[in-house]
C-alpha cells in the first residue's frame, strides 16, 4: 500500500482521528485541570540502622558471634522493610498522632534497603501534603522505632535486634511528578493513535469497491467506470 493510499484512507475516515483526540482532550482538561498549579507536596526521608547483638555465652573457637550477628542483620532487613510499610506500623503511628488529628494510610512509609556494602541500612521515605504534619509524622515514626522496635522484631522471630536512627527525617518540597507533567498530552497522543487505528479498522471492514484494481484482484470484469465528479 502506497502512502497516497494511506492518505486517502485518512481523508475518508477523518472523523475518528480528529474527534476522538478532541473529546479526550476536553474530558482530560476538565478532570486534570492542567492550567492550575498542583497543590504542594513534601517529602521526608530518614535512615535507620538495623543490628543484632552477638549471642552471649558462646565459647571461643566455636564461631565468630559478630560475623553471624552481621549476617542475621542482613536477612532481617528484608523482612523489616515489609513491616515498616504494613498496616500494623501505620496503626502505631496513627495512635501517636491521634491528638494532632493526623491519620496516615498503610504504605505511606516506603522502606528500601541500601545495596552494596550497607546491607543493614534502611531508607524510610514518605510524602505528605503538609510540611508541618509531615514533620509530626516523622517524629512519630522515630519515636515508634526507638521505643517499640523490639516488639516488631519479636514477631519476626528475632531476639536481641535493635534499631538506631542515623538521620532524622528532613522535610523538603517536591515538584510536580513526571506523570503530572505529561499525562494530559500523553492522553491526547494515545487517543490520536487509537483514532488512526480505528480509521484503518473501519476501512478494513468496509467492503465498498472504489478502485479498478480491487475488481481485478477479485477476477471480475469491468464493464464501465464512472469518473468522479470534481467540484
Amino acid at each position: 500500500m502506497e502512502l497516497r493510499e494511506y492518505w486517502g484512507i485518512m481523508r475518508r475516515r477523518w472523523a475518528a482521528p480528529i474527534l476522538l483526540p478532541v473529546l479526550v482532550a476536553l474530558f482530560s482538561a476538565v478532570q486534570l485541570r492542567p492550567w492550575e498549579t498542583p497543590p504542594p507536596t513534601y517529602s521526608a526521608s530518614m535512615r535507620i540502622l538495623v543490628g543484632v547483638l552477638p549471642l552471649e555465652g558462646v565459647e571461643d573457637g566455636e564461631y565468630d558471634p559478630r560475623y553471624y550477628a552481621w549476617m542475621t542483620s542482613e536477612y532481617l532487613v528484608d523482612d523489616f522493610t515489609e513491616v515498616l510499610a504494613s498496616e500494623l506500623f501505620a496503626s502505631a503511628i496513627n495512635a501517636r498522632l491521634a491528638e494532632k488529628e493526623i491519620a496516615i494510610p498503610a504504605g505511606l512509609l516506603s522502606a528500601s534497603a541500601n545495596t552494596g556494602k550497607q546491607h543493614r541500612i534502611i531508607r524510610l521515605t514518605f510524602n505528605w501534603h503538609s510540611a508541618a504534619q509531615l514533620q509530626e509524622i516523622g517524629a512519630a515514626a522515630v519515636a515508634e522505632l526507638e521505643e517499640n522496635a523490639a516488639a516488631y522484631f519479636a514477631q519476626l522471630g528475632t531476639q536481641g535486634a535493635g534499631v538506631h536512627v542515623m538521620d532524622p527525617p528532613a522535610v523538603v518540597p517536591v515538584g510536580p511528578s513526571a506523570r503530572q507533567r505529561v499525562e494530559w498530552p500523553l492522553r491526547i497522543l494515545l487517543a490520536l493513535v487509537a483514532g488512526i487505528g480505528l480509521a484503518f479498522l473501519q476501512e478494513y471492514l468496509d467492503d465498498t469497491v472504489r478502485r479498478r484494481s480491487e475488481l481485478e484482484e477479485l477476477g471480475l470484469p469491468l464493464l464501465v467506470a464512472v469518473p468522479r465528479q470534481r467540484r
